[in-house]
């Protein structure tokens, strides 16, 4: 703590995600992979260097790094963990690269759409609004 203190922030506890990632100063997330988080982020414009650690999250890292093209994967070694040195190669090129620019482009565009999505008369709000209605029928 002391050593980074001037550097940046460590958060020992619990943090509001949703708030944290929405600050314009954000520039990436290194994330477990879980859904909830990829959401807040993607719904934030955030990009995300994907470091999974247990079940779903492995298959959600191909996902995101592969098919959405929305985060950089992080290499651990053999024997399961992550060195720092790993973690500042993902950092800066998720800043400093065509390939971190093309995620940023393209977490910007989901955001959009995460924001369509959830005004009024948007995909989302739609179909929660015809689920509730399908169980007030029932």
């Amino acid at each position: 703590m002391k050593r980074t203190k001037d550097r940046g922030m460590v958060v020992k506890s619990w943090a509001p995600q949703v708030a944290v990632l929405s600050r314009e100063s954000v520039g990436g997330f290194v994330t477990h992979c879980g859904w909830n988080s990829v959401l807040e982020a993607a719904s934030a414009g955030v990009p995300m260097i994907a470091w999974p650690l247990y079940a779903e999250q492995r298959m959600n890292q191909v996902f995101l790094v592969e098919e959405m093209k929305l985060a950089i994967p992080m290499d651990d070694s053999n024997d399961g963990f992550v060195s720092s040195a790993e973690i500042e190669k993902r950092v800066r090129q998720m800043m400093d690269s065509e390939e971190g620019k093309a995620i940023r482009e393209r977490v910007m565009v989901m955001r959009h759409a995460a924001k369509a999505a959830k005004s009024e008369g948007g995909s989302s709000r739609v179909a929660l609004a015809e689920l509730a209605e399908s169980w007030k029928q029932d």
